[in-house]
Order: C-alpha cells, then sequence, then structure tokens
C-alpha cells in the first residue's frame, strides 16, 4: 500500500520539495497508525528544509538529510493499532506530535506524544495545537511559574507560540503584555492581552514598565536591554534570537546560558518535551475556553512548499495549517 508524502532529498529552499507516492507506514507493536487529517508548520521545518543553522547538520545529516519527511504536528484518526495497544482503537480522533507528519498516514507511540483530540475543534485547528502550545505551556508553567498576580510580557505575541502565550498567561491569572506590529494589535487585544505594544511605535525595554517574566519569542533586543524590563527578581526565556548561519538561535540561548551565572535576574533555557500528558492539558484549556488556536491560513497538501516559504518569510498571524487529507 502506498500513500501521499512530502518528500526532499536536498539541502535548499521550498523548491526542493516533491510530493511522492511512498510506502504507507504500518502499525508495529506498541504503535498506533494514524490517518492524518491536517498538519501544522513551525520553524523546524524550514531549519531542516534550509539545514541551517549548520550545527543542526549533525543530527540532521552534514551534505543532504539522513530523514526525508517534513513536519511534526498531526490531527486525525486511529486507522489501525499494534499488538499491546489498548489506549487508542480505530476511529478515535487524535493529535499530537510524529515526524513525517506531511503524510496521508504516521505512525506514533501509543505510549508517546498523543492524545485524544480536543473536543469542539476541526482538524485542522487541532493540528496548530501540539508544538507550539507545549513550548508555550512549558515556558509558562514550568520554568516561568507563571501565577496570579504576576506580570508578563510575550514578545513575538501574533505568532505560533506567541498566540498560545498570551492566553496560557492570561488562563494563569497573570496580567498581560503582547508585544507585535502594527497590524497585529487588533489581534493581540482580542485573544486576552491587557496591554499591546506595538514595537514600530516603541521599544518595550524602554517603557518603564516591569515584568516578572519576559517569553522572548523575536530576540530582536539585547539581553542587557531585555533586562532592564524586568523585576529584580524576573525570568527570562529565550525563544528564538540571531547567531548567523552556524548556530542560528543558539548563539542566543549559549549567551542566557552563561550570562545567567553573572546576574540575579532568572534566565531559563528548555527543550520542549513532547508528551501525552500536556497535550491533554492543552486539550482541556481548549474544552474550558482558555484556549483557542488562531490560524492564518491553511494549504492542501500539494502547497506546502509555499505553506513553509509563507512562514519562513516571519509574517505568520499565529498558526499556517496543511489539510492533508480533507472531508
Amino acid at each position: 500500500m502506498t500513500m501521499k508524502a512530502i518528500r526532499y532529498h536536498a539541502y535548499g529552499p521550498p523548491e526542493v520539495i516533491e510530493l511522492r507516492e511512498v510506502p504507507r507506514p504500518e502499525a508495529g507493536d506498541g504503535e498506533v497508525l494514524v490517518r492524518v487529517r491536517a498538519a501544522a508548520v513551525n520553524p523546524g521545518d524550514w531549519h531542516l528544509l534550509r539545514g541551517s543553522p549548520y550545527l543542526l547538520r549533525a543530527v540532521s545529516g552534514p551534505t543532504r538529510p539522513k530523514a526525508h519527511g517534513l513536519g511534526a504536528d498531526f490531527a486525525g484518526r486511529v486507522e489501525a493499532v499494534g499488538a499491546g495497544v489498548t489506549r487508542f482503537g480505530p476511529g478515535d480522533e487524535v493529535y499530537g506530535c510524529a515526524p513525517g507528519s506531511f503524510a496521508e498516514y504516521v505512525t506514533v507511540r501509543a505510549d508517546g506524544p498523543v492524545s485524544a483530540k480536543p473536543a469542539g475543534l476541526t482538524y485542522e485547528q487541532a493540528a496548530a495545537v501540539p508544538t507550539s502550545g507545549l513550548t508555550a505551556l512549558q515556558a509558562l508553567r514550568d520554568k516561568g511559574r507563571v501565577g496570579a498576580g504576576h506580570r508578563v510580557l510575550v514578545n513575538g505575541a501574533a505568532g505560533g507560540i506567541g498566540t498560545f502565550a498570551v492566553q496560557l498567561a492570561k488562563a494563569y491569572g497573570a496580567e498581560v503584555t503582547g508585544v507585535c506590529g502594527s497590524a497585529n494589535v487588533d489581534l493581540v487585544r482580542s485573544i486576552g492581552a491587557d496591554h499591546v505594544v506595538d514595537h514600530t511605535k516603541a521599544d518595550f525595554t524602554r517603557t518603564g514598565r516591569r515584568y516578572h517574566l519576559i517569553l522572548d519569542n523575536v530576540g530582536n533586543r539585547s539581553l542587557s536591554d531585555c533586562r532592564r524590563a524586568l523585576t529584580p527578581d524576573g525570568a527570562f526565556i529565550p525563544n528564538s534570537g540571531s547567531g548567523g548561519r552556524w548556530v542560528g538561535p543558539m548563539g542566543r540561548i549559549i549567551a542566557v546560558n552563561v550570562l545567567s551565572w553573572f546576574v540575579r535576574h532568572r534566565f531559563f533555557t528548555f527543550v520542549t518535551r513532547e508528551n501525552a500528558a500536556d497535550l491533554a492539558t492543552l486539550a482541556g484549556l481548549v474544552e474550558a475556553g482558555d484556549l483557542t488556536p488562531v490560524i492564518d491560513r491553511v494549504h492542501p497538501l500539494e502547497e506546502v512548499p509555499q505553506a513553509i516559504g509563507y512562514l519562513e518569510r516571519g509574517h505568520a498571524r499565529g498558526k499556517v495549517v496543511v489539510t492533508v487529507q480533507p472531508g
């Protein structure tokens, strides 16, 4: 049996991507085979496609990619389960994380990052949640320990992670300031931000306001400038930044780790943990009305190159999603 799937065999621009017929995977022991209905685009997709920063190639392949699929987030229906799987059954609606999700079918460990799809969401909306939602959740809850009375600033509040972070911080009782461009001020306010800073008109590090936590999804201000906007015991969590073609955002993360030894402020870095428990937590927040995915645009599977190119240009409002199998 075969399926349609996105493949790339050389590093380069979106034009190197191909839609191919490939063998359909089968559910092995302890695995779930999911018929993918929708998948989301993430920055990791264009980093893998470009082989950039070059440090990434130590894992993905020095001169050409070792793996040929793209996509990480999915939503769909369970098609079949392997031996020993009791948590899911055929027909269950699920969502989660699996490499190569720009494909008609994926397999994922039943005890891995897969959970029941949030009730009331379309497949496209559900596919928008996993990676960005998990990143925002773990940054605010686990590292920032955000709670009632905290002042939280989200730099890049209109992006994929930012739109989730604004809503999650509000759900945890924080006073939230979102930083975005002029075109996105109304959007950021509509998802719950108490204050919005238009970065084309004001510098959030020079307004005189102090925050208990800054989640930085952009990396367009120096670390010393960001420290000026923190309370004395405030926390800073970088989720992006520059560092050139060799190390990319890792350059800012390395700088944060070094600086944390010498300053009073709390500087945190982390790697998002893909897991079922947090996917279930996000689903609960969606079903409680505290979290709604923001989707910029939806592309069909054959337009994955355009979808990745659009996200790479850096102007997406919320998430870019791919409909893999409509209906």
